[in-house]
């Protein structure tokens, strides 16, 4: 797969919250950098994040292709679970093994416009969660 399918398959899984699909571009033991979560392996990262997403709309803007690494610059209309917009603009860069499979995803955005919803969203007990 080159660098512009990987792209394509990757925002087409990441909106739908295809945690199978997603995954599947990732080499085995392959992590993401995140900004918000931290460092996580793609196999927990994806659903964690699809857990707190109501839905996401995205558009790419660009992407810049190197040796073992590809960057793509998009905008991501986030809907948090709770309902909150919380839309930001985000470069990912994946660097790719030698099959082109993502090893490490680092996502790069300014976190402060959203980062009190999401941390108030994931405060916040769940429908049929326990009451104290």
């Amino acid at each position: 797969m080159g660098p512009d399918q990987l792209v394509a398959a990757y925002l087409e899984a990441l909106a739908a919250g295809d945690v199978e699909g997603i995954t599947s571009l990732f080499a085995p033991g392959g992590r993401v950098h995140s900004p918000l979560y931290g460092v996580l392996p793609a196999t927990e990262f994806y659903p964690a994040l699809f857990a707190d997403t109501r839905r996401s709309v995205l558009r790419l803007r660009q992407t810049l292709r190197g040796e073992s690494t590809v960057a793509f610059w998009f905008d991501f209309e986030w809907v948090l679970g709770d309902g909150t917009p919380a839309p930001f603009t985000v470069v990912d860069v994946a660097e790719l093994d030698p099959d082109g499979r993502v090893t490490d995803l680092h996502i790069t955005y300014d976190t402060y416009p959203l980062r009190g919803a999401w941390e108030q969203q994931r405060a916040t007990p769940g429908p049929g969660a326990d009451a104290e």
